[in-house]
């Protein structure tokens, strides 16, 4: 498992009944997460007086209840900054899963000295903000344009507001299509594709139709001497040994290097026990430990 525990401003107290207790700063969220599938578990005292709940509704969708929270606040993940704001659907504009990703894909970049990032489905910008400030050049893609607002509001938080990041507002696979045809060549590569999706024309995005071809589209755009290919997963159907054969079939055929793949894993303050919290699949080369 890939855990995440080198948070200081980021803690999962516990989990119970479908849903996750959180502290962001000093914060605490009460989320729903269908990997909590356990019942009559809560022994942490924070459950019983969260600043925010977010509930769903039959209908469909949800909202934040109980709110005693600022319309937004910063945390901190070593020397990186974000905003946090409560959002739609749960989401609060950070997931703190990936800062294991982070991490890894940092090393490789201060070890090449450099390197140029392609982050694909960036979201608010997490890896994008990690990547810079190990020294990389980042072009950030996603197709919402509050979500690229919001990661130039993350990186300047991190002292990264004139750093080489381009931010691009656009259907990811039609930018890969196009840099292909450009000529445009990375060296390191992050996808954090979507289970589900529509793009900006209509078109239906199922992850596990459409991945293996985004995959195979996307590591042509990798130099002749790459660092990294990261590929993340929300889906629940889809294994990690689902997502390193594709890295496999698409990177290692040409490029030799190796691959891992895990979960996600974000350690339970009550238990001790790790949440899983998505997966992940990493290529890098053989000749960089």
């Amino acid at each position: 498992m890939f855990l995440n525990d080198k948070w200081k401003d980021y803690e999962l107290l516990d989990c119970s009944d479908g849903e996750r207790l959180e502290r962001w700063g000093k914060y605490v969220l009460v989320r729903p997460d269908p990997q909590v599938i356990w019942h009559g578990a809560r022994r942490a005292k924070e459950w019983k007086n969260p600043d925010a709940t977010y509930r769903r509704s039959r209908a469909g969708g949800g909202a934040w209840q109980e709110h005693k929270l600022p319309e937004s606040w910063k945390i901190s993940y070593g020397d990186l900054r974000f905003n946090i704001k409560p959002m739609g659907f749960k989401h609060t504009g950070l997931f703190p899963e990936q800062a294991v990703n982070w991490d890894w894909f940092s090393d490789l970049i201060k070890k090449r000295g450099g390197g140029k990032v392609l982050n694909l489905f960036a979201y608010t910008g997490g890896a994008t903000v990690a990547a810079a400030k190990a020294g990389a050049s980042v072009c950030h893609v996603d197709a919402a344009k509050g979500m690229v607002a919001a990661a130039k509001e993350n990186a300047a938080l991190s002292g990264l507001a004139d750093a080489p990041i381009r931010y691009i507002v656009d259907d990811c696979k039609k930018f890969v299509e196009r840099e292909l045809r450009r000529g445009n060549r990375y060296d390191g590569i992050i996808m954090d594709p979507p289970s589900y999706g529509r793009g900006p024309s209509g078109e239906v995005w199922k992850i596990e139709e459409a991945v293996d071809e985004l995959v195979g589209l996307t590591s042509k755009l990798l130099s002749d001497d790459p660092l990294f290919f990261l590929i993340n997963s929300y889906t629940t159907g889809l294994s990690p040994l689902s997502m390193a054969y594709l890295l496999e079939l698409h990177v290692c055929s040409r490029y030799g290097g190796r691959v891992s793949a895990s979960e996600l894993g974000l350690p339970c303050r009550e238990t001790g026990a790790p949440l899983p919290a998505g997966a992940s699949a990493r290529w890098q080369p053989g000749n960089i430990q």
